[in-house]
């Protein structure tokens, strides 16, 4: 009898195991086909074609983002570069390099890493939060699924004491209003902070325009260059 209660206990044991993940947790795996992963494709709610450009403002503070027409191969991956320019009263205080591949088959877009210059009076300073999927332990991360879901909570970054950013869908039909037009149906994301505790960043994408809307900045501007 005691051989059988214990076979049990291990077999519940095991099959706990292999039970989904609670939908209170964030999804870090994700089991892709790397042949389908490129810059061939588009979603929706984040464009990669080059030369596309989303402008954003909040006061005195702007910040653009740029798809170029350049690539890099990253562990093993070509993505797409984005160049990501934050200014402060008229004066760069941050120039990053992030690079994003799609799936071509779900049209779900992965972030594999960024590059980045921190400026202080016009002179690169440091490059706080850089990180590349496949070095020193970093994983990419998913950073807008190809049919967005409410309740979706998924890693964004996977880069263990530099970047490690998620999100969580909150709504895929919200209005929202900017310097730049009106959008129905934006998907909105919540994205709590697990290195600054109590941090929690809102951002909203429109169907065929990206992002809109980035916590205070708004979208002035969008289209190709």
């Amino acid at each position: 009898m005691r051989q059988t209660c214990l076979a049990i206990s291990l077999l519940l044991a095991w099959a706990g195991c292999l039970a989904p993940q609670s939908g209170s947790e964030f999804q870090t795996v994700f089991p892709v086909d790397r042949k389908s992963l490129g810059v061939s494709g588009s979603n929706r709610h984040f464009n990669l074609t080059p030369g596309y450009r989303l402008s954003f403002k909040d006061g005195n503070d702007t910040e653009t983002l740029t798809v170029l027409n350049e690539t890099k191969v990253i562990d093993g991956v070509e993505t797409r570069v984005v160049e990501d320019r934050e200014m402060k009263n008229g004066t760069l205080v941050e120039l990053t390099r992030d690079y994003y591949a799609i799936d071509s088959v779900s049209s779900d877009i992965y972030y594999f890493g960024e590059d980045v210059e921190v400026y202080r009076n016009g002179r690169v300073v440091g490059h706080e939060g850089a990180w590349l999927s496949g070095v020193d332990g970093s994983r990419f991360g998913l950073m807008m699924p190809g049919s967005p879901k409410q309740g979706q909570k998924f890693y964004q970054e996977q880069a263990p004491g530099v970047g490690m950013d998620r999100a969580e869908i909150l709504s895929t039909d919200e209005r929202v209003a900017t310097p730049a037009g009106s959008f129905d149906h934006c998907v909105h994301t919540v994205e709590p902070s697990v290195l600054e505790k109590g941090v929690k960043e809102h951002k909203w994408f429109a169907a065929g325009i990206g992002l809109v809307k980035d916590g205070k900045l708004e979208l002035t501007a969008y289209g190709g260059r």
